[in-house]
């Protein structure tokens, strides 16, 4: 019977709720890495032992990658820092956004970074290199900031070409590369950036998550602040598909791992007002690559609701029917076992949810 495995980042801990066929969701009895902030987890199923990453962050100790070769029972720390700043770089890490296994390269890990970096490992990350042509891009200088700083909180690798691998970079945009990581393009053409004075630059977004399809690879979905968008040119162009939604303002954007043409959001009210949209806590689902959306709330909280997801904490796992999760800043997890069409809590009161991830492991 398959085994699932559920990884809950918070601000105090990682929490680990695993589910054998179809039985009910345990959750282990204490949270790894007590008190650190987990702001990345990947479950990497490539290999036949699945190894579990994590990026936390000890406010004692500073941030860290862990890896666990026994589904998240034990942990290993490198002895060396598994990323870390060249010193000519003049930087120091903050935190580690993102951990994120190839689609195309059996050993390599990426990992994004604030300050906004990109690293590439080649031992299941253990490891890590900063990828310095992006580091060394000429527009960098002009690159701000988001509200929670300048990370580098999502990569996309493509399983076809291992040269091709896309990032973003809050609030610098879109930023691809088509030959291993020696160049890069910024890559946001009708993506908006409506907090500058030109509302369409070349680059400066504020781009919050991206997604691939999973039957038309070049199809990504995007999740901007203010704006859902579809690019059907693995990101070279963008359209908005947000005209179905309550609100184009998110951070979380998810694509489901067997079905084309279907994401998922979490819609939230505004940039100055980030509770779900409307105050009700609903999934917004797309079979049709955004042209109509669908709101999913069976089994989620009906009354008035202040969860905010963010944008790591909504993903699905590669079962099929597929499982959907999220987590939000009230502390509270949803799963659906039936491509998001219907849901239960699995836990209430936990610390602030930062990330979700989730795979079938056995």
């Amino acid at each position: 019977m398959a085994e699932v495995l559920l990884a809950v980042g918070t601000r105090k801990g990682l929490f680990i709720g695993r589910r054998r066929g179809g039985g009910r969701w345990e959750f282990d009895e204490r949270p790894y890495f007590n008190a650190q902030a987990v702001y990345s987890v990947a479950i990497d199923t490539r290999a036949p032992r699945p190894r579990l990453l994590a990026g936390g962050s000890s406010t004692h100790w500073g941030p860290s990658v862990f890896h666990s070769d026994d589904l998240g029972h034990t942990w290993t720390e490198p002895a060396r820092p598994a990323v870390r700043f060249p010193k000519d770089t003049g930087a120091s890490l903050e935190r580690v956004w993102q951990l994120h296994p190839s689609a195309a390269e059996p050993d390599v890990v990426y990992a994004g970074t604030e300050p906004a970096a990109l690293y590439r490992s080649e031992d299941r990350g253990e490891s890590f290199a900063l990828v310095r042509p992006l580091w060394e891009h000429p527009t960098r200088s002009r690159w701000v900031p988001g509200l929670g700083g300048e990370g580098l909180h999502t990569v996309l690798t493509d399983a076809r070409d291992p040269r091709s691998v896309t990032v973003a970079v809050s609030a610098a945009g879109v930023f691809r590369t088509a030959d291993g990581g020696a160049s890069w393009a910024p890559s946001n053409s009708g993506v908006s950036a409506v907090f500058l004075p030109d509302p369409y630059p070349e680059f400066g977004q504020c781009v919050h998550k991206i997604a691939r399809d999973a039957r038309t690879p070049d199809r990504l979905y995007l999740q901007n602040h203010w704006g859902v968008y579809r690019s059907d040119d693995a990101g070279a162009r963008w359209t908005d598909i947000g005209a179905d939604l309550p609100s184009t303002f998110g951070f979380a954007v998810a694509a489901h791992p067997h079905r084309g043409d279907t994401a998922y959001v979490f819609p939230v009210d505004a940039d100055i007002d980030r509770v779900p949209a409307g105050h009700r806590c609903r999934v917004f689902r797309t079979a049709d690559a955004g042209r109509s959306w669908e709101a999913l709330a069976k089994g989620l909280p009906e009354a008035d609701h202040y969860g905010p997801v963010l944008r790591d904490a909504l993903c699905t796992d590669d079962g099929d029917p597929a499982g959907v999760y999220f987590g939000n800043r009230n502390g509270e997890v949803f799963a659906s076992a039936d491509d998001g069409d219907s849901w239960q809590q699995l836990a209430a009161h936990l610390p602030d949810v930062l990330c979700v991830r989730a795979a079938v492991t056995g």
